[in-house]
């Protein structure tokens, strides 16, 4: 027993754990749990903000050096969230975790808490809307210098990266146009310079990441996409050495309040157990999908990395060793024909979210990249016609003929 609870699927070794010998689906059902004195079958939810001490000494010893199954507040961690942050660490290849409110907070956490004004960033360009809004107008309020540059241009990153940069940041897959960053190159010019490589990681989702063994230090998801999977919660998490979580940034998050909820920690929990299961047949159903539309006359193009014609579609085999969740498609008409097909939508929903149990479809240039200036769209691909579509675990069938359906109506 260790502060209440026999851990789980996790061996002492010295002063640190290490990870039994399963295989990823065994880990995604059974990683990091913990069970209290009752010996429940599934992980409990303990919805407490404070924790009790047998004694003034003990609540002085605690915050002094609390244990791994010791615990203060829940900002600063909870039974149920250090399940999530356990098994998330374990799938992700990292030696720790802290699991977010939101994704967004994971990414602001995971910059702020270790830059400093007069720092450099060099971030690739192509960002969902918020990135970009924390990286433009958040860090450089603060006084931190941002390089922009397009993301598969590593001639871009080698002039940018200078000696004193403090961090890389990109998309591994870029949102909404789906280019592939090359993880290892752009971590070799990084590294070189004595730069931290920070990739958010979500559009590759943790059953097809190998972005640590490619060279990124730290690892964002926004748990509120495939890792819930059911359009239930928000979450993040921010994967990465023992050093850097504790000592960097959880000392930011517990104090600015980016904590995780239990609640939605034990919800993340229920997601991964079918995680790798959902994503495989979603993507498997993205690549037929993108399949029977490539060549429609009514499409300018057809976008997914699982594609041959995909400009990094040998980069995304090696990578990934899949082209993902989530396809993009170009309607010829413009924004006039993308919104009649959305509207003859019908099993597939119109929402700006993603990695959902259910597919859907959204429109970059009105709703997630809105803000973007008109230029600044065209520059990252954002046309008028584009429509992004997150792939669920419908009938592939129903949703192409759903599809094409729709592409007649324009």
């Amino acid at each position: 027993m260790a502060g209440g609870f026999l851990l789980r699927g996790r061996i002492a070794q010295g002063n640190g754990t290490m990870t039994r010998d399963w295989n990823r689906r065994t880990q995604l059902v059974h990683e990091g749990a913990r069970r209290s004195q009752y010996g429940e079958m599934a992980e409990a939810i303990f919805l407490t903000q404070g924790f009790v001490y047998d004694s003034a000494e003990a609540a002085e010893a605690r915050f002094l050096q609390a244990g791994p199954d010791e615990f203060i507040y829940a900002r600063y961690g909870n039974p149920t969230t250090r399940m999530f942050e356990d098994r998330i660490a374990a799938i992700e290849g990292t030696e720790d975790a802290f699991a977010t409110a939101s994704g967004m907070a994971a990414v602001n956490g995971a910059l702020m808490s270790m830059l400093r004004a007069g720092d450099h960033v060099v971030s690739s360009r192509a960002l969902f809307g918020s990135c970009l809004y924390v990286l433009e107008d958040v860090l450089v309020r603060y006084g931190v210098e941002v390089t922009f540059v397009d993301g598969t241009d590593l001639d871009q990153w080698r002039a940018a990266v200078r000696p004193g940069t403090k961090a890389v940041f990109f998309e591994s897959i870029s949102n909404p146009v789906l280019e592939v960053i090359d993880i290892a190159a752009v971590a070799g010019i990084a590294h070189a310079a004595g730069a931290l490589v920070i990739v958010d990681n979500v559009f590759a989702t943790p059953t097809f990441s190998r972005a640590v063994a490619q060279g990124a230090d730290v690892v964002v998801y926004s748990s509120t996409k495939h890792i819930d999977g059911q359009g239930r919660a928000l979450g993040g998490v921010v994967c990465g050495t023992k050093a850097y979580v504790r000592k960097v940034l959880e000392p930011y998050l517990k104090h600015t309040g980016g904590a995780i909820s239990p609640f939605n920690a034990w919800v993340m929990l229920n997601g991964m157990v079918t995680l790798d299961l959902r994503c495989t047949a979603m993507a498997d159903a993205a690549l037929e999908i993108a399949t029977a539309l490539q060549g429609d006359p009514r499409l300018a193009r057809v976008i997914y990395p699982g594609l041959p014609d995909h400009p990094q579609h040998d980069l995304v085999l090696r990578q990934m060793g899949s082209g993902g969740t989530l396809l993009a498609i170009d309607v010829a008409g413009g924004k006039e024909a993308a919104f009649r097909l959305l509207n003859a939508l019908e099993i597939i929903k119109i929402s700006n979210n993603l990695g959902d149990a259910r597919t859907i479809a959204t429109h970059p240039a009105t709703t997630t990249h809105q803000r973007l200036p008109d230029a600044a769209k065209a520059a990252l691909g954002i046309t008028p016609g584009l429509i992004r579509l997150s792939v669920g675990l419908e009938d592939v069938g129903d949703l192409i003929a759903e599809l094409k359906a729709a592409l007649a109506v324009i």
